[in-house]
């Protein structure tokens, strides 16, 4: 799979911003160029954001992050770049001024991406000194969450530039859809354009307020397209008779004047002044970083919840940050270098995220287990048992678990995982958990597991391969000179 080395990127708003954050915390060196003053400020917020969102996203070991360098002149940052993304103002003399800067000074063989809404390829590419490198890449705001890329070429875009954009995308966790025509606003802003044109017409007409319109889409149809698109869920609509049925149903329906989709609303001063001040009772006094933050934890817990769908196989976007995690994890040469057996291995390194905490402030129940779940696979992979392990039809699965709460985690709060391997024998691993406060190294938690070795196509348990007892032997000989920790062999309400 080939990957980005060294990107650039041309223009920190909200969407450069979101392009710089996505490549840093997959590794990759960025170098900026943003004339504008708060430039360094504003790019600065936006990663915080994205590595507080990153935190909650998963527990794969994310690479060391990319180098962040501001340079003074556009001709410096792209000069070694592979990939450079374009995020200026939507405004095509100025995009087609400054693409044409980035062509002369890049590397004949830098991919050009514009980060465009709607400005056709074709058109951005007329002054190019080498114009077939240069395709739309449209992504989706908050670009370090959303995978999403529209990929679409001009006339005079290679089909080589195009196989290499979407190549280069899914080793930063993003999908590339390939739009095999050109055209205005190309496909999701024409959708999104249809639904904000009409959504005027109903505030303009005192039909609902924003704010009840935008719980419409929430509370509806919002949640079904966070993980189906529009023709499955009217598949579904269309019962056991399918796809055809519906469309034979409610396909009159197109007919009857029930929408202004070609009646352009009048955005009068009168009309901007009722939307904004709707807007901001609805925002209710929270800052746009506060609802920025919101935003990406309700993300961050649909895309949890997507991965962990169909069968554990996940859907969707949820299936593609599964797909991005084992990659990951790959990178990351699937497992730990036995650097120290001597004493318990530490395994887990996190933060208390939102999303982990409950009306307290406090990490709730599953979340503990979630940890000592995470530091168990930990080991597994440190062992041997990767994806490719399981693939193969080899796995373990945890048979008894005891957990002791013996402090809190709170928000924010950086903890790490140790695992002590008490015994082990071809089928068990007898191992025992601690979560610490990283500050203190206070015991917050601990967890004693039996896991079991099993044949998952013979659906029994089984002795592990010998490529794994080769690296459990060493962990279990030195691990049995270590002290037995306080707590082992417990039950539910024994007296200390």
């Amino acid at each position: 799979m080939t990957r980005i080395n060294k990107a650039a990127c041309i223009g920190g708003g909200v969407i450069g911003g979101g392009w710089i954050a996505r490549f840093l915390l997959a590794g990759i060196d960025v170098d900026v160029f943003d004339p504008h003053p708060e430039a360094i400020r504003i790019v600065g917020e936006v990663l915080d954001n994205a590595e507080k969102a990153y935190v909650m996203l998963t527990g794969a070991p994310l690479p060391p992050r990319g180098k962040l360098t501001f340079r003074e002149t556009l001709q410096q940052a792209v000069a070694n770049a592979d990939w450079i993304q374009e995020s200026v103002p939507e405004r095509l003399d100025l995009k087609r001024k400054v693409l044409t800067e980035i062509d002369a000074a890049a590397r004949p063989d830098g991919l050009i991406g514009s980060s465009t809404s709607g400005l056709l390829p074709t058109d951005l590419q007329r002054d190019m000194r080498y114009p077939e490198r240069l395709f739309v890449a449209h992504p989706y705001n908050p670009v370090y969450l959303l995978p999403l890329v529209e990929i679409v070429g001009g006339e005079k875009t290679s089909k080589a530039t195009i196989a290499a954009a979407m190549e280069r995308l899914p080793p930063i966790g993003m999908k590339g859809v390939h739009i095999a025509k050109e055209i205005e606003a190309f496909v999701g802003d024409r959708l999104l354009e249809a639904l904000w044109r009409e959504a005027l017409w109903l505030i303009k007409d005192d039909i609902c307020t924003v704010e009840t319109l935008d719980d419409v889409i929430r509370y509806s149809f919002g949640l079904r397209w966070a993980q189906m698109g529009l023709f499955q869920t009217y598949r579904i609509a269309g019962g056991e008779a399918g796809m055809r049925h519906f469309l034979a149903q409610f396909g009159p329906a197109l007919q009857w004047n029930w929408t202004k989709l070609m009646d352009v609303v009048d955005l009068d001063d009168a009309l901007v002044e009722k939307i904004g001040q709707q807007s901001d009772e609805q925002a209710d006094g929270l800052s746009i970083r506060e609802l920025e933050r919101i935003r990406d934890e309700n993300l961050v817990g649909i895309l949890q919840t997507l991965k962990g769908s169909h069968g554990g196989k996940g859907w969707g976007a949820g299936k593609l940050l599964k797909e991005f995690e084992q990659d990951l994890w790959a990178s990351a040469g699937g497992e730990k270098k036995l650097a120290d057996v001597a004493h318990p291995l530490r395994l887990i390194e996190t933060k208390v995220s939102p999303a982990w905490v409950d009306y307290n402030g406090h990490m709730t129940e599953h979340r503990y287990l979630q940890v000592f779940g995470d530091t168990s696979d930990a080991l597994l992979r440190l062992i041997g048992v990767d994806f490719a392990y399981v693939e193969r039809g080899h796995s373990y699965y945890t048979v008894e678990t005891h957990i002791r709460h013996l402090g809190e985690a709170k928000l924010g709060q950086a903890i790490h995982s140790t695992c002590q391997l008490l015994s082990a024998d071809e089928k068990r691993l007898h191992v025992f958990h601690t979560i610490y406060d990283t500050a203190t190294g206070d015991a917050i938690a601990t967890a004693e597991h039996m896991l079991l070795h099993v044949d998952a196509k013979a659906g029994k348990a089984a002795s592990a391969l010998e490529e794994v007892l080769s690296k459990i032997r060493p962990i279990a000989e030195a691990h049995a000179k270590l002290p037995m920790p306080d707590g082992v062999g417990r039950h539910v309400g024994q007296k200390r």
